[in-house]
């Protein structure tokens, strides 16, 4: 589990590697996440966009803007939460999800939430220690 907080937005990552969506000797290996928002804050706050900056094992960076999360765009009082499941087509066996979502405040006023950085990795990682 991944998690950070800003302005009293909490977001929490638990992602997963699918293997039934999997087919590694064809360099596809898919991957989902579990992505909990909770308002720890004082002022009703709305979803509006997500950017995410996706890294495969390569090191090479695909980045994802776009309204909303899951074709919605929340709105959270104080105390209130929002889960969603997504998911990521990799063509290598790992790599990294990080970014962030644009909230707004019932002023008007826009910030940035972060998500945490999060590792997407399955059980095909060759890895080697010297």
């Amino acid at each position: 589990m991944y998690k950070a907080e800003t302005r009293g937005i909490s977001v929490t990552v638990m992602p997963r590697f699918v293997e039934e969506e999997s087919s590694p000797g064809e360099s596809r290996y898919f991957f989902a996440y579990t992505v909990e928002i909770v308002n720890n804050g004082s002022e009703q706050v709305q979803l509006r966009s997500r950017h995410w900056r996706i890294i495969d094992g390569h090191g090479a960076c695909q980045e994802v803007r776009g309204a909303g999360v899951v074709g919605k765009q929340p709105v959270l009082e104080p105390g209130e939460s929002f889960s969603y499941t997504s998911g990521c087509p990799l063509t290598t066996p790992d790599g990294l999800m990080a970014g962030s979502y644009t909230m707004a405040t019932i002023a008007g006023e826009s910030f940035e939430a972060e998500i945490p950085a999060f590792s997407l990795d399955s059980p095909h990682v060759r890895r080697s220690l010297h």
